[in-house]
């Protein structure tokens, strides 16, 4: 899971919650400084596990470069509610969901907006884009690939999927941490980030982890989709990943006639590992069509 390196939001951003005719949904908004308008919109969808604050390094330099950015927990995501039921996290309510945040941001002809998907984020923005591609100027995935997971992180997630079945939360917390290799605990990382993943963890609705689960094991290849839509795309990573093999990224944006960028020393989450390089590897993208 992402490990934000601060909680504290820069001066330039704020938390609340975004009201959609699909329900409010946790954000953290950043906007330039100034009086003048942003130069376009930028939505941050996060991964599996995840939450809003696995961008919060990203916020200050990309409203630096005139982007207001909009980072957010989807459903049943850490400080957005989300029901009991899996029905409710189905891929398609996800996008839906995606699309409903998008029209209460304006996004439009006139007020560029960009849409971002962190790994299992990108396989959702992804169907959100297949859905209605007319709210987004562009669509960049993020450390996430054509189709399903590495056949070994499948098996991670299969075990996972069983233990929510079985146990609580607290639970398969304490089962985690226990299986974690001593380095992946990584003493160094502050008390306060080490509670806040503690904390997220639990506020996430297990249903939700259990049916996106499912789809990072099960999604097909829809590169072919996304390619025929004149919304431009972007695939960036770091140097190496987890997830989905960094070649099996470079061809995926080569299918989609993709701008591709790789950003050195960072792994599976370049935007809490590495975030001046991936902000302006995005701002630059997003100003570039704008």
């Amino acid at each position: 899971m992402s490990r934000p390196p601060t909680l504290t939001l820069p001066p330039c951003a704020r938390a609340y919650r975004l009201d959609t005719e699909r329900g409010e949904f946790a954000v953290h908004d950043a906007r330039p400084e100034g009086d003048g308008a942003p130069v376009g919109t930028a939505l941050l969808v996060p991964g599996f596990t995840g939450s809003k604050e696995d961008f919060i390094a990203l916020l200050a330099p990309l409203a630096a470069a005139g982007f207001r950015v909009v980072a957010i927990d989807g459903r049943g995501q850490h400080e957005t509610a989300g029901p009991r039921t899996e029905a409710a996290y189905a891929q398609k309510e996800l996008a839906l969901d995606v699309l409903a945040q998008a029209r209460a941001l304006g996004g439009g002809e006139e007020a560029p907006l960009h849409l971002l998907g962190h790994s299992l984020g990108g396989l959702i923005t992804r169907a959100a884009v297949l859905l209605d591609p007319a709210p987004f100027r562009s669509l960049t995935a993020l450390s996430s690939g054509p189709g399903a997971i590495d056949g070994s992180q499948q098996s991670r997630v299969l075990t996972l999927i069983d233990a929510l079945g079985r146990w609580d939360m607290e639970t398969v917390w304490r089962a985690m941490r226990a299986l974690d290799p001593p380095e992946a605990a990584d003493a160094a990382t502050p008390p306060e980030i080490g509670e806040f993943l503690h904390r997220r963890w639990l506020n996430t609705v297990p249903e939700q982890l259990v049916v996106t689960g499912r789809q990072m094991i099960e999604e097909p290849d829809r590169v072919a989709e996304l390619a025929q839509l004149p919304t431009a795309k972007h695939v960036v990573s770091g140097a190496v990943d987890y997830a989905w093999p960094v070649p099996l990224m470079d061809a995926m944006a080569e299918r989609l006639s993709a701008r591709r960028t790789v950003i050195k020393g960072a792994e599976h989450s370049p935007n809490v590992e590495c975030p001046q390089a991936t902000s302006s590897a995005l701002a630059g993208f997003w100003r570039d069509n704008g």
